[in-house]
């Protein structure tokens, strides 16, 4: 340890860093090429190869030239994502709007006929599989 003094153990650390952040910019424009669906196949290709025969300054150009279009990408993303979780949690708990109510009401409302006697356990048993089913 005596070889290698603590100022360039951090000056390493920090090369690491800059270096493990510029992958992920370039893999960052990389996956924003191929989810734009505004540019043409020419364009996407014109641009990764810029991207890959000029790393460093291809990713730049790229950030600087499409990175507000970039941040509106993720943003819609990011909604579809939230839309698509909403809609599928909304789904699992069973509560369809307005369509008549979900299987937890319908399955509440025949357990309280049960309870008050206006259904017979029979009839209970075969409304809770016709529910379930």
């Amino acid at each position: 340890m005596d070889d290698y003094p603590l100022l360039n153990l951090f000056l390493t650390m920090l090369y690491l860093f800059l270096w493990v952040m510029w992958f992920f910019l370039l893999f960052k424009v990389v996956t924003d090429l191929f989810r734009d669906h505004s540019l043409n196949g020419w364009a996407k290709a014109g641009w990764l190869i810029f991207v890959i025969v000029l790393p460093y300054l291809g990713v730049l150009v790229y950030l600087v030239a499409r990175g507000r279009s970039m941040r509106e990408r993720d943003e819609k993303a990011v909604r579809d994502s939230e839309a698509a979780f909403r809609s599928y949690v909304r789904q699992a708990a069973g509560s369809q709007g307005g369509s008549g109510g979900s299987h937890v009401d319908d399955l509440t409302k025949l357990a309280e006929l049960k309870d008050k006697g206006a259904v017979s356990p029979e009839e209970y048993e075969r409304a809770k599989a016709k529910i379930l089913a």
